[in-house]
């Protein structure tokens, strides 16, 4: 079975306490409920979360949605943002499977990406390393009027903005993030067609501004 694999890097830095990590938390929850309803992504979709805050960790491997447990975020200290990126890189490198003469590989990972601030660590080198690793498309979201959306434009020709990290706009963000997630599974399982770019995704919900 080829699989495609979703990758989730959550920024819970201390900026991210009270409401946004609470927001966040239940985010995850609803899409992995939502993405059990559909056939499609039961059959393809596999979720992994990378966190960051004063370092980077994958606190849950490429796992199939019948076994994915929500995990427990807190939200402390700064914005490891490169270190993410370059441990993005290594678990796409190890984990999904790529395709040679004989096999056929996974999908290409679909990645979203969520945060509120500035990195404070070496993102250039971070977003090298993915560079050097084949993906499908990248959602990068801004939550809030603090996060750099440059910079997440050198990664993504996909970026969108949150007005605020409140719960009602992370909410919908996450529920569009589940629909962008049914579309991928779809496209994959019908048309053998990977999701390229914001135009093979659902379109965003108000909440959610598109940065061009």
């Amino acid at each position: 079975m080829r699989r495609l694999p979703v990758y989730l890097l959550l920024d819970t830095s201390g900026s991210m306490s009270g409401e946004p990590i609470e927001a966040v938390k239940n985010g995850v929850q609803v899409l992995v409920s939502t993405l059990r309803q559909d056939p499609y992504a039961l059959e393809t979709a596999f979720l992994s979360v990378i966190t960051f805050d004063s370092s980077a960790r994958q606190i849950c491997t490429l796992t199939e949605l019948v076994a994915f447990q929500p995990p427990s975020l807190v939200a402390t200290g700064s914005t490891a943002f490169g270190e993410a990126l370059e441990l993005l890189a290594q678990k796409i490198s190890s984990e999904v499977t790529t395709t040679t003469t004989e096999v056929k590989g996974d999908w290409k990972p679909l990645i979203f990406i969520m945060t509120d601030g500035e990195p404070t660590d070496n993102w250039q080198k971070g977003i090298q390393a993915l560079k050097n690793v084949k993906t499908g498309a990248i959602v990068a979201c801004a939550a809030g009027p603090n996060a750099n959306t440059n910079i997440l434009k050198k990664i993504t020709e996909i970026v969108v903005q949150l007005d605020t990290a409140d719960s009602a706009t992370i909410k919908a963000f996450f529920k569009w993030v589940s629909a962008s997630i049914s579309t991928g599974s779809q496209k994959v399982d019908s048309g053998q067609k990977e999701v390229k770019g914001l135009d093979d995704l659902p379109p965003p919900p108000p909440e959610v501004n598109v940065v061009v």
